[in-house]
C-alpha cells in the first residue's frame, strides 16, 4: 500500500496496541509499559471504571444487565436450551469482566494445563503455568508453593460465613467429598469456602491491581470509549488499528505487536471484521478474505450452570435481609465502616468439586452455593427464603461458535452455544441433579428444606431430569475457546500466542485455551496475561 494513501499515514505510532482493557489487557498494558522505551495504547471500548457498584463485591447485582458496564449480549436460540435465548454478560469497562464478575478465584485443575501441553502447545503445562500464576498473585494467607505474595492481584478469604453454607459443607462430607480450604493446590476434590478477588472489603478488577498503579507512565495511553471497527493489514501483518472513539473515526499505527485481549467474543469478531477467519462466512458477510483460518470463532466452550433452588423451614437465607428495609440499613453500614458483611460477599459462597462417576480420576462437576435465590443476578431476590445449588460440568465435550451478524462492527456477533449437544453433556447434566438431590437428602441438610423449588421434585426419570436440566440452566459467565492455541488445522494462534500467517498480531485472553479449565476461568485469564507479556517481550529483544 502506497503511504500516502495508508490510514496509518498521519496515525500516532506505538511499539504495543494491546486491544481490550480486561482480564488479559490490563495486565498486558501494565507489564509491556514496565520499559519506559516502549510505547503502548490500550483501547477499552467501555467507560472508565467509576461506578461505586463495581468495587462493592455484590454489586454485580448492579453491574450486569447493565449497558455501561456490560456488552449485554445474547445468544442465539438454543436447542439444548429447549430453544431458549439468554444473556451472556461481558465487561464493557476497564478492568473488563474482572470489573463486574462474581470474584470467584479459582485456578483450575493441574491437569488442564497438562492436557493443554499434551496437544503440543510448549510452555503451558501446569508447571511451565504455575509461576505465572504466583507472579500475579497477593494471598492473603503468604506465600508457598503453590501460592505468590506480593502481585498485583489481591485474593483474600471470605469475610462472611452463614450457617446454611456451613451446612452443605457439612453435608457433602456425608457423602464422602472432604472439607478443602484452598482449591488451587494439586488435588481439588472437596467443599470449602470460595477464596475471592478482593482486598480490604472491595473488589480487585485487573483494573484496580494492574492499571492503577501505572497509569500515570508517560508511554502508556489508555483510551476508554475506543471501539476498534478492524486491524490494519499491510503486506501480511498488523501494522495498526481502526477505532471509533465516541463516533470519531481513528487509527494507530504500530511498529510492533498488536495483541487482541478483547475476550472470547470480542477477539474473534475483530479478526474476522478484519478478514481473518473461515473464507465461506466472510465472503457471505461482503468482507474481503486476507487469512483464510477456519477456526476463527470455533471452538466456543462455556460452563453451563443447573441453578437448583430449595426453599427453606426457617428464614436463615440472604433473601430475607434483602426484603426488610432495616437490614439492608444494618448490611450498608456494616461494609461502610467494617468493610464485612453481606455486601463482601462474592457470586457464591462456598464450592463443591465432585465426581459424578467413581472411576474419574478428578472432578467433573462443580457447585456454586448461594445463601440466596434469584432469577438472576440482576433481577433481585426471590421472596421466599432458599438458598441456591447451581452445578455445572467442568469439561464440556459440546462445542458451539461466534459468527458475524453482519459486517457492522457495532453489531452484536452471533453466539450459538450449542450447549448439552453430546450424551456425555446430558448423562452428567442428569447426574449433577441426582447428587445434588443426595446433597439435600443427607442428615445435615435435610432439615432446612422444605421443598425443591426448582426443577421440581416432579422430575424423576432421566428424561424428566434432562428436559429440567434444558429448563433451569444459565451461563455461569466462563466462554473460552474461540482463537484456540494448537498445532492442528483449527488453531488460530500458535504457543506463543501468534496468529497463524500474519506478522505483528497476538491473541492473548480466554479465547486461546484449547479446551476450558476446570473451574472458574477469571484467574487463568490473568494467568494467560502474565505469560503473555513474558513471551512478547522475550520475542521483541
Amino acid at each position: 500500500m502506497d503511504e500516502a494513501t495508508s490510514p496509518l499515514s498521519d496515525a500516532p505510532v506505538y511499539d504495543y496496541i494491546v486491544i481490550g482493557a480486561g482480564s488479559a489487557g490490563c495486565v498486558l498494558a501494565n507489564r509491556l509499559s514496565a520499559d519506559p522505551a516502549k510505547r503502548v495504547l490500550l483501547l477499552e471500548a467501555g467507560g472508565r471504571d467509576t461506578n461505586p457498584w463495581i468495587h462493592v463485591p455484590v454489586g454485580y447485582f448492579k453491574t450486569i444487565n447493565n449497558p455501561a458496564t456490560d456488552w449485554c449480549f445474547k445468544t442465539a436460540p438454543d436447542p439444548g436450551l429447549g430453544g431458549r435465548s439468554i444473556s451472556w454478560p461481558r465487561g464493557k469497562v476497564l478492568g473488563g469482566s474482572s470489573s463486574i464478575n462474581g470474584l470467584l478465584y479459582v485456578r483450575g485443575q493441574p491437569q488442564d494445563f497438562e492436557h493443554w501441553r499434551q496437544l503440543g502447545n510448549v510452555g503451558w503445562s501446569f508447571t511451565d503455568v504455575l509461576p505465572y500464576f504466583r507472579r500475579a498473585e497477593n494471598q492473603e494467607r503468604g506465600a508457598d508453593d503453590f501460592h505468590g505474595a506480593g502481585g498485583p492481584l489481591a485474593v483474600s478469604d471470605m469475610r462472611v460465613r452463614r450457617e446454611i453454607c456451613d451446612a452443605v459443607i457439612k453435608a457433602a462430607g456425608e457423602l464422602g467429598i472432604p472439607e478443602r480450604d484452598d482449591f488451587n493446590r494439586d488435588d481439588q476434590e472437596g467443599a470449602g469456602y470460595f477464596q475471592l478477588t478482593t482486598k480490604n472489603g472491595l473488589r480487585c478488577s485487573t483494573a484496580v491491581g494492574y492499571l492503577n498503579p501505572v497509569k500515570s507512565r508517560q508511554n502508556l495511553d489508555i483510551r476508554t470509549h475506543a471501539q476498534v471497527r478492524n486491524l490494519i493489514l499491510e503486506d501480511g501483518r498488523c501494522a495498526g488499528v481502526a477505532f471509533d472513539v465516541k463516533g470519531t473515526p481513528q487509527a494507530a499505527a504500530c511498529r510492533g505487536e498488536v495483541i487482541l485481549s478483547a475476550g472470547a467474543i470480542g477477539s474473534p469478531q475483530i479478526l474476522m471484521l478484519s478478514g481473518i477467519g473461515p473464507a465461506q462466512h466472510l465472503t457471505d458477510m461482503g468482507v474481503a478474505v486476507t487469512q483464510d483460518l477456519a477456526g476463527v470463532g470455533g471452538n466456543l466452550q462455556d460452563h453451563l450452570q443447573l441453578r437448583t433452588i430449595y426453599r427453606t423451614h426457617r428464614p436463615i437465607t440472604l433473601n430475607d435481609q434483602a426484603r426488610n428495609p432495616i437490614q439492608k440499613v444494618l448490611m450498608g453500614l456494616e461494609f461502610l465502616f467494617r468493610r464485612s458483611g453481606p455486601l463482601t460477599m462474592g457470586a457464591s459462597q462456598v464450592a463443591i468439586f465432585a465426581k459424578t462417576r467413581p472411576e474419574l480420576e478428578t472432578p467433573d462437576i462443580q457447585y456454586h452455593v448461594q445463601p440466596w435465590s434469584a432469577d438472576s443476578p440482576g433481577e433481585g431476590t426471590h421472596r421466599f427464603s432458599a438458598f441456591t445449588l447451581s452445578v455445572c460440568q467442568l469439561r464440556p465435550e459440546s462445542r458451539g461458535d461466534i459468527r458475524l451478524a453482519s459486517p457492522d462492527p457495532f453489531a452484536h456477533p452471533v453466539i450459538r452455544p450449542n450447549y448439552l449437544s453430546t450424551d456425555l453433556d446430558q448423562q452428567t447434566a442428569i447426574e449433577s441433579l441426582k447428587l445434588t438431590r443426595r446433597l439435600v437428602e443427607t442428615k445435615t441438610l435435610a432439615p432446612y428444606v422444605a421443598e425443591e423449588m426448582r426443577p421440581g421434585s416432579n422430575a424423576q426419570t432421566d428424561d424428566e431430569l434432562l428436559e429440567g436440566a434444558r429448563r433451569i440452566a444459565q451461563t455461569i459467565y466462563h466462554p473460552v475457546g474461540t482463537c484456540k492455541m494448537g498445532r492442528d488445522p483449527n488453531a488460530v494462534v500458535d504457543d506463543r500466542l501468534r496468529v497463524r500467517g500474519i506478522r505483528g498480531l497476538r491473541v492473548a485472553d480466554a479465547s486461546i485455551m484449547p479446551t476450558i479449565t476446570s473451574g472458574n476461568t477469571n484467574a487463568p485469564a490473568i494467568m494467560i496475561g502474565e505469560k503473555a507479556s513474558d513471551m512478547i517481550i522475550e520475542d521483541n529483544r
